[in-house]
């Protein structure tokens, strides 16, 4: 099974699809058609299954059978609602720190500017981009665990093509000399694509695409001008926070750090000495404003200490997106842990944006399920920022299930090569 996006070769059918979300805290699992006519995913059916506290660590599979089973109740929760008995096709979404996305650009000079930019010349710069971007990234992981590391190419994408200065959608037949690529990747190791294809497999899915999340929300919203829109998205998951940069309309990169809603609640029941299910449940509860007084006011003060450690986290994760340039000021928040009050408290704190580049105080909002671009809700199930992740998996398969453009072919094929 192929691990990268295969997406662009789906055809448009009455077929149902599923886009399974694979989180620290919840499964969750979205049955969903594409509708021709609108081209858009139409959400039939929902499900979603607690994980048991040593399932998953850190985004990452822990325990496989105990996965699985979690998986399979979710999606048989969602198969009863949309009064369906099979699914088959599914995208899969995965996280964890080893995941890696970044955009690699490459400029080049051209030895004879006025000839037309031909199919092989474009072939092979995207290749030597593609190479370049393999080698970082294994890098990369293998100095942050200190031993080598088979990865793999999940995802990729065209972010931004220009010739002599001027940004254009497709080189092919144009003249100049001086010519500039950037592609965004996304990699992930091995053992975590292993996992993944155990559980595919024992679901009997499958897998038209693994997606690596953060990517996919960054994906997931529509602005009308697109190539204008920049904006910094975290993605608050019970294990892992997702952060994806974009920058004029072009994703510049992703970064996951292990402090996700699930610390939050070890401090709770550590602090207020109670069970962990007990403290989250009580999590929960405040996250949705249901408790008041001397009770509100404790957790808010034991959560508010936690919530600037997790702070120190996306000012790290930001500082390398900060060298070239000013950051961009809108923040987008989505995931469950997003409904602590705490987090967006600390985000607005004027302190902490003045030790990075950002060209004036950032604002932060939250996305929710309505904003994903190319999906609608027909089972009235989806209304928190926590649904946002798995609508994207599907808005992904949705948003490229149309015609493919050439760079998306040569892409692929670049993809092929390198990982052969």
């Amino acid at each position: 099974m192929g691990f990268f996006s295969k997406i662009t070769g789906t055809k448009k059918t009455d077929e149902y699809y599923l886009a399974l979300d694979i989180g620290t805290d919840l499964v969750k699992a979205i049955i969903f058609k594409i509708d021709q006519e609108s081209e858009k995913g139409i959400v039939v059916g929902v499900g979603r299954k607690k994980q048991k506290t040593g399932d998953m660590q850190s985004g990452a599979i822990s325990n496989i059978e105990g996965v699985i089973k979690s998986c399979n109740d979710a999606i048989e929760t969602a198969k009863e609602q949309a009064g369906i008995k099979k699914i088959k096709h599914a995208v899969l979404g995965i996280a964890g720190e080893l995941v890696k996305g970044t955009t690699t650009t490459v400029h080049y000079e051209r030895a004879r500017p006025h000839d037309r930019i031909s199919m092989p010349e474009l072939k092979n710069i995207i290749q030597k981009i593609q190479w370049k971007a393999y080698e970082r990234i294994r890098e990369q992981i293998e100095w942050e665990i200190g031993q080598p590391i088979d990865v793999k190419l999940i995802n990729a994408a065209v972010v931004d093509v220009r010739i002599d200065g001027y940004r254009v959608a497709n080189p092919i037949n144009f003249q100049g000399k001086s010519v500039s690529m950037s592609i965004f990747n996304a990699y992930a190791p091995m053992i975590h694509l292993g996992a993944v294809d155990t559980i595919a497999e024992e679901l009997n899915l499958d897998v038209i695409s693994v997606v690596a999340e953060p990517y996919a929300v960054s994906m997931s919203v529509g602005y009308k001008d697109i190539l204008d829109f920049s904006g910094i998205f975290v993605d608050i998951g019970g294990g892992t926070t997702d952060v994806a940069v974009v920058r004029n309309g072009g994703l510049e990169g992703t970064k996951m750090f292990a402090l996700g809603g699930r610390a939050f609640t070890k401090r709770l029941a550590r602090d207020l000495r109670i069970t962990f299910d007990d403290a989250e449940d009580l999590k929960i509860k405040y996250g949705q404003g249901l408790l008041s007084g001397q009770s509100a006011q404790q957790i808010n003060q034991i959560i508010l200490q936690d919530s600037y450690v997790w702070l120190g986290g996306i000012e790290l994760s930001l500082n390398e997106f900060a060298e070239t340039d000013s950051l961009p000021s809108n923040i987008y928040l989505c995931g469950g842990g997003s409904a602590l009050p705490e987090i967006k408290q600390v985000l607005m704190d004027g302190r902490w944006h003045k030790s990075l580049p950002f060209a004036k105080m950032p604002t932060v909002s939250f996305l929710q399920p309505r904003d994903v671009i190319y999906m609608l809700d027909q089972t009235g199930e989806l209304n928190s920022p926590q649904d946002v992740t798995p609508l994207a998996l599907a808005n992904l398969m949705v948003g490229l299930s149309n015609e493919e453009r050439v760079l998306a072919q040569i892409l692929r094929r670049a993809m092929y090569d390198v990982q052969d």
